[in-house]
């Protein structure tokens, strides 16, 4: 249950010595888990016409290694939780070589819109919407 996506690096997003500042890597993070989301039809948009909203309540990046202007880079996105929260794992790779350069993951939950409650448990449609996708299994 993964998604990846290719990004070329954009001067915008790099420092003074051309490599990107640590902030960006949250963005690359970002954009992999909406392809995900995608892939079982439970984007942000879906989520919040669902009466949830799914903010990220953590974050953690571990950089192994520079990546710089102009290089090409894959970043996946693995789903690992879901009962109660979704976890998703990240591995940023050199889309070339195949090299990790890093790693990390975000948490987030599901929030219901009408009470602004946290929900202890995901939400049934996040359940439903994953059984339909044909790559769950629910044992993972």
């Amino acid at each position: 249950m993964y998604a990846d996506v290719e990004i070329e690096i954009p001067f915008h997003d790099v420092d003074r010595m051309h490599v990107v500042w640590h902030g960006h890597y949250l963005k690359y993070f970002e954009i992999a888990r909406c392809a995900l989301l995608k892939k079982f039809a439970y984007n942000y948009m879906d989520m919040q016409a669902s009466g949830y909203v799914w903010p990220v309540i953590e974050s953690y990046v571990r950089y192994a290694q520079a990546i710089a202007f102009e290089d090409k880079i894959r970043v996946r996105a693995e789903l690992k939780e879901w009962e109660n929260r979704l976890k998703i794992a990240y591995t940023i790779y050199a889309a070339e070589s195949g090299k990790r350069l890093t790693q990390g993951f975000t948490c987030q939950v599901a929030v219901d819109i009408a009470s602004q409650s946290m929900c202890l448990q995901s939400p049934p449609v996040l359940l439903e919407r994953l059984a339909a996708w044909p790559d769950f299994v629910a044992d993972s």
